[in-house]
């Protein structure tokens, strides 16, 4: 099917939104490609049809199940910043991937709230590290009359209130601190290969319906 000069207006008002949807951080390079990619889906599924019942209905079908505009631009930059993270390793690409697929199920949604719970444990004792030198009196085991009350920084002491733990707590934080951002960041990096397996083999499955796995 040869599209007529009403669906080349309708492919071109698809694909600036698309434009207009993707992320900023992705680069005009990044956003080319995908715009050149899925310019290519759409015509080469254009030549596939028959065009029945008429061009246009043709047309609509296509870009129907290839999706709205915004949807393929979140699963598009979803599948970058994924990749970006397992490539790299970097903390903060890990991170923007790790909420990107956050949203796509409960399951991630669980797994992103253990991970984030494992990096904010792990930087907290970085913290303390930081901060026993400068506030040694409110860094430590807080005991209040005997009874425990907290183990990190404390700067609301109530009276009766007592700060236990010498500058061994520095190298011992620092020791903790390494450990859990170690394996978080691991775990992180698994979850993540994890996700991006599931999204190739998808992929073999649907057997190229659309250009990006991650799209339907």
């Amino acid at each position: 099917m040869k599209l007529g000069e009403s669906s080349e207006a309708r492919v071109r008002g698809y694909l600036y939104v698309l434009k207009r949807s993707l992320p900023s951080w992705l680069g005009a390079a990044t956003v080319s490609d995908a715009l050149r990619e899925v310019e290519s889906h759409i015509r080469e599924k254009a030549e596939e049809s028959d065009g029945r019942p008429d061009e246009r209905a043709a047309l609509e079908r296509i870009l129907d199940q290839l999706g709205a505009p915004s949807k393929v631009a979140a699963a598009y930059a979803t599948e970058m910043a994924v990749d970006e993270a397992v490539a790299s390793g970097r903390l903060l690409a890990v991170a923007r991937a790790l909420g990107r697929i956050a949203v796509t199920t409960n399951l991630y949604f669980v797994t992103f709230l253990g991970l984030f719970l494992g990096y904010g444990m792990a930087f907290s004792f970085f913290l303390m590290a930081l901060m026993k030198p400068i506030f040694p009196e409110n860094v430590g085991l807080t005991r209040v009359n005997g009874r425990f009350r907290s183990f990190g920084i404390d700067f609301g002491l109530p009276p009766g209130a007592t700060v236990e733990g010498g500058y061994w707590i520095i190298p011992f934080s620092i020791v903790i601190g390494a450990a859990l951002l170690w394996f978080t960041h691991r775990w992180a990096r698994h979850v993540l290969r994890t996700w991006q397996s599931r999204r190739q083999d998808a992929a073999l499955v649907s057997g190229g319906s659309t250009p990006f796995p991650g799209m339907r």
